[in-house]
């Protein structure tokens, strides 16, 4: 792993970096972007770091210093990596202890490391707590994430590796990291954004190369779809084989998507 903190690269990415009074730590105040190197570039970074602004803005952590963050991600793209993973943080730096910010500059962190390809299929389980599409965090990518790891922890218990919410109003959500796509009658859906889900970059180039139609549904309309994958930067389109108890094909809708995407993949490398 290399890492890349506030302008200096790490000679020691393991040893302690942050101050114990920083936001990020003490209550999670920050916004972060994980994005998928391949063949030693970075995939989708503009996306990713638009994003990153707008979750830094509805936060208040905005605005960004964009050319440090550009330093940050090439620092630790220095040695080739075939297959890795970047991981950008903003948190609200140094603070008084309590949830009001004080006057430091954010913290900039960013780091890169050996990305393990996930497998081809998966299995996902509901959970029964709801995503508050209606929430000062919803649609923002933030670090604030202990509902998920409890979220992951029971998909586990479940034999799962993934969880899906659905919102306050019993419509369909996100996962804990991924967006949510299915096959009913022929026709390929998403939620809206509207739901409170992360506006996923894989997510976007989906709909812009493949096609599908965002709309909100209650989550039980997975009981009818005759296809279910998960997308994320690093799942790219995963195709879902166990919804609960349910068992799925991994069918011919989810097979166009990844043809298509392997297809335009390399169009986004580098920027």
């Amino acid at each position: 792993m290399r890492a890349w903190l506030d302008g200096h690269l790490l000679e020691d990415p393991t040893i302690p970096a942050l101050r114990v009074d920083d936001h990020g730590v003490t209550v999670g105040d920050g916004v972060f972007e994980a994005l998928k190197v391949v063949d030693g570039l970075p995939f989708a970074l503009d996306r990713h770091l638009e994003r990153l602004h707008r979750s830094a803005t509805g936060l208040g952590l905005g605005p960004l210093d964009d050319a440090a963050l550009r330093q940050g991600v090439k620092a630790v793209l220095a040695d080739h990596l075939p297959l890795g993973r970047i991981r950008i943080t903003v948190t609200g730096g140094p603070a008084p202890m309590g949830s009001g910010r004080g006057d430091s500059a954010p913290t900039i962190v960013v780091t890169a490391d050996v990305l393990q390809p996930f497998p081809e299929t998966t299995s996902v389980v509901t959970v029964p707590w709801p995503r508050n599409e209606r929430g000062a965090l919803a649609g923002l990518k933030t670090t604030s994430y202990a509902e998920n790891v409890i979220a992951l922890a029971e998909a586990k218990r479940r034999g799962a590796t993934e969880a899906v919410f659905a919102n306050t109003q019993g419509h369909l959500c996100e996962g804990t990291g991924t967006n949510v796509f299915y096959v009913v009658a022929g026709e390929l859906r998403t939620s809206s954004l509207a739901s409170g889900c992360l506006a996923g970059v894989t997510r976007g180039l989906i709909l812009e190369w493949y096609g599908g139609r965002e709309v909100d549904e209650p989550i039980e309309v997975l009981e009818q779809a005759s296809e279910i994958f998960l997308a994320s930067t690093t799942r790219d389109a995963q195709a879902v084989v166990r919804w609960n108890d349910r068992v799925l094909p991994h069918g011919p809708v989810t097979r166009e998507v990844l043809e298509v995407w392997r297809s335009r993949e390399s169009e986004l490398l580098g920027h």
